[in-house]
């Protein structure tokens, strides 16, 4: 019944708990956007947690939420006391209390049964701050401890499209990027190598502990990916292997020249280029990521040649010159080194295997041939 009540009045019970605990715990203190929005999620569960404790009784615990939790974790990220998110939960506590003894007054419960009800309310109470003490805690642990480690945390809330303090990464998000994922023991000093040749300010965080950086070559003047790409030709790449995205501006641009090199980087790890732009394989990047379409465009084009005697490695090599060659039968037979009726009959060989012309598949069997590769 007292719980009953008590929803009656939940905006009058959200009011005064926001008035209170904003007094001492100002989200417009923090810079972090997210802080006010889990504290003005947290409170509200906080209440209905207290109501529903008081409903529950002694039999019926209630699971902390998810939301108080979830702030918990953002106290820790954005420097908020422990002692702060403790008087958050006290003060939670103390007006549904009053609340309750109002309540408990006008329905004629006794002073003994409202003793048991706070009773109650206080040991669920001490569950809550137990529950987020301990996740305080575990995030405290979990925090980042070095300026590398804040960088790299800070990168990773940026590309999910959260909205942080831009001042820990040391780089300009207002200007152009050109995004490159890097791989390899000698990626750092290579992406600092470049940075300064190309006179652009640089950003490069590693994936925890592999020898995989994300990076971008940021700046006021536009820069052309070939410009990049000019530079990397000029310098000894010790093993690495580079992906490059397109130029683009600002924050948005910032993620999605990342985007690109990002998606690019599992056919640089698949082929033998150091230095892949992603607009050069766009197509079969996409269709890596597609499981359905790259095992399709498998079957129908490579599977039937490896009939053959030598598992297809001619019609292979016959149609990697082809395509190089830009489907120039003459250009095919000089790099092959026979004539060029050897390629026809080779190419018309293919064609009866695969039961269709070439003229109209040739570019899905020419992204075929790379994904097998």
């Amino acid at each position: 019944m007292l719980g009953t009540r008590l929803r009656g009045r939940l905006p009058e019970l959200r009011a005064a708990v926001a008035t209170r605990v904003h007094a001492f715990d100002d989200p417009g203190a923090v810079p972090d956007p997210a802080y006010r929005e889990g504290l003005d999620a947290a409170l509200p569960a906080a209440v209905e947690y207290a109501i529903a404790c008081l409903e529950g009784g002694d039999g019926r615990r209630p699971e902390v939420p998810v939301e108080v939790l979830a702030q918990a974790r953002l106290d820790v990220r954005d420097r908020v006391p422990l002692d702060t998110a403790t008087r958050r939960y006290l003060a939670v506590n103390a007006i549904v209390g009053d609340f309750l003894a109002e309540e408990a007054e006008r329905a004629g419960i006794s002073t003994a049964a409202l003793r048991g009800l706070l009773a109650v309310q206080a040991t669920r109470l001490d569950e809550l701050l137990a529950a987020a003490g301990a996740e305080h805690a575990r995030e405290v642990r979990n925090r980042p401890t070095t300026a590398a480690e804040r960088r790299r945390e800070c990168v990773k809330r940026l590309l999910a499209g959260e909205l942080v303090d831009r001042a820990e990464l040391g780089y300009d998000l207002d200007g152009e990027h050109v995004a490159l994922m890097a791989k390899g023991d000698a990626a750092k000093e290579l992406l600092r190598e470049l940075a300064a040749r190309l006179d652009r300010r640089l950003l490069a965080v590693r994936r925890e502990e592999e020898p995989l950086w994300a990076a971008w070559l940021g700046g006021r003047r536009p820069m052309a990916t070939e410009e990049v790409l000019r530079a990397l030709g000029g310098m000894p790449l010790y093993g690495v292997v580079l992906t490059v995205g397109e130029p683009a501006d600002g924050l948005e641009g910032w993620r999605f020249t990342h985007a690109q090199a990002k998606a690019a980087l599992p056919i640089a790890d698949r082929g033998g280029r150091p230095v892949v732009r992603f607009i050069d394989v766009a197509l079969e990047a996409a269709i890596v990521r597609d499981e359905l379409i790259a095992m399709s465009l498998r079957r129908r084009y490579l599977e039937p040649l490896e009939a053959a005697r030598d598992g297809g490695e001619l019609a292979r090599r016959t149609l990697r010159a082809y395509f190089e060659a830009e489907r120039n039968v003459s250009a095919t037979a000089a790099a092959l080194g026979v004539d060029r009726r050897t390629v026809r009959n080779r190419l018309a060989a293919v064609e009866e295997v695969l039961g269709r012309p070439l003229n109209g598949s040739a570019a899905d069997m020419e992204i075929a041939l790379r994904l097998g590769d």
